[in-house]
């Protein structure tokens, strides 16, 4: 059969990501480009998430946005924002003023491309990457400073350092906003590195598996340490987790591949201070049948898979120190919605709760050793996900439900992780060193056939 594909379907869809939200560093405020209806047009919104419920509010401008405007909300609650001219990138802070919208200029960068990285963990720096043919340039847009002359800025983009290699990524490794973990390409080979921004862009490895592989680092927890990253040092690209600083290697837990389905982490709980093996995880799974969500803490080893709420932005998402999930939802009836699931759902540690040993079920068959090298881990939990509306909390009767993914998405999760873990002793800093890259060429490999979704 031959397909014929016209001009106007062989062009790049122009429209932006309709579940694109981004969340400010400490889960205030969000930001998104929203569709007018009556124009037809996209303009930005601000999401308020700190409050007793969430609400959003409009901030359009003088004329509609394009479909390559980039948001990011800050702690303040100003929104950064970056338009394309030509071949320049402007930038600006945009506020709330009564009925209208004002806008603080911060300056151009000229680059051919200009990528806005997560905020710092302070909520008020931003910095952007700028590729090139043989190097990329960090900038500074916005310091966090306010000018004292109205309307003004204190700042223009200041170019912090130049790395060598096409970096992509960015992922903060503590609290400061001084450690900053990018992905770098250098003669074919992606690795992760570490941007020291206290030491002028001083440059150190972080991920390493063995030279030919590709290492790239996913998501970061700079309370606990927990790193997940996504490597092909096996033949195959594989989902892993380590400790930054730890002398422990990376393990590649079984329960995190899914036939024919993808992950891709978009949160981990925080305030999990030396304790990296009960940070919870959350997944988006992207499947043929549709998108949920899972949830996997290293210390329970398995894969809980739970249905998304009704109209939830896939991909975003934060948890709170005690454990609770929160997922962005828009629906027709609800255009600015948080759909809320509690630890006990979960499974995730509280932050109040001491450290103590494995779930029994994990420890019943930690040292059973099952048929293919894995290790039973229970009966997976495949009861419908009790999702509440923020503020109230109504009886589980009355929270909205979606059915279950399908049963084959679900199966695989009734194994453990074939790696054991050593936890990290408690008293002890679990990252003591954070200039020492994860010795991740000690990772143990298996030479699993890859599933039909990896060997694409």
């Amino acid at each position: 059969m031959t397909a014929c594909v016209t001009e106007d379907a062989a062009k790049p869809d122009a429209r932006p990501d309709p579940t694109a939200l981004t969340i400010a560093a400490d889960g205030s405020y969000a930001a998104r480009l929203a569709w007018h209806e009556s124009s037809g047009k996209w303009f930005p919104e601000r999401w308020t998430l700190a409050g007793p419920e969430p609400y959003a509010v409009p901030l359009p401008g003088r004329r509609p946005e394009e479909a390559d405007t980039r948001l990011l909300p800050l702690a303040d609650g100003r929104v950064l924002i970056r338009r394309r001219a030509a071949d320049r990138h402007a930038l600006g802070l945009l506020y709330p003023t009564g009925p209208g919208t004002g806008e603080l200029p911060l300056g151009t960068v000229e680059a051919a491309e200009l990528a806005l990285l997560p905020a710092a963990p302070c909520g008020s720096r931003a910095y952007a990457l700028a590729p090139g043919a043989r190097s990329t340039v960090l900038w500074l847009v916005h310091d966090g400073r306010h000018s004292p002359a109205p309307g003004k800025a204190r700042t223009v983009p200041t170019c912090v350092a130049e790395i060598e290699g096409h970096c992509t990524g960015g992922v903060w490794l503590d609290r400061t906003g001084r450690l900053l973990a990018l992905d770098q390409e250098l003669g074919g080979r992606i690795k992760t590195v570490v941007v020291d921004l206290e030491r002028g862009g001083e440059v150190s490895p972080l991920l390493q598996i063995t030279e030919e592989s590709n290492d790239r680092l996913l998501l970061a927890d700079p309370d606990s340490g927990l790193l997940v990253l996504r490597s092909d040092a096996a033949g195959h690209d594989r989902l892993g987790w380590g400790v930054l600083g730890s002398a422990l290697p990376v393990r590649f837990p079984e329960c995190l591949r899914l036939p024919d389905a993808a992950l891709r982490p978009f949160a981990v709980q925080p305030g999990q201070a030396l304790a990296p093996e009960s940070s919870a995880v959350a997944f988006r799974i992207d499947a043929v049948t549709g998108t949920w969500l899972g949830v996997w803490r290293p210390a329970e080893r398995r894969l809980r898979q739970l249905p998304a709420p009704r109209g939830w932005l896939a991909g975003t998402g934060l948890w709170t120190a005690d454990g609770e999930l929160r997922l962005p939802c828009v629906t027709p009836s609800v255009p600015c919605g948080l759909a809320r699931l509690p630890a006990s759902a979960t499974g995730a540690r509280p932050q109040a709760e001491p450290p103590g040993g494995l779930p029994a079920e994990t420890r019943t068959g930690a040292d059973a050793t099952a048929a293919g090298g894995l290790v039973p881990a229970g009966i997976p939990d495949r009861r419908p996900a009790r999702w509440v509306r923020v503020p109230s909390t109504p009886l589980p009767a009355t929270a909205p439900t979606q059915a279950p993914p399908p049963p084959s998405a679900v199966a695989s999760t009734a194994f453990a992780q074939a790696e054991s873990v050593t936890r990290e002793p408690y008293g002890v800093l679990a990252h003591p060193s954070p200039y020492r890259p994860v010795p991740l060429q000690q990772a143990p490999l298996q030479q699993a056939p890859p599933t039909a979704r990896e060997a694409r």
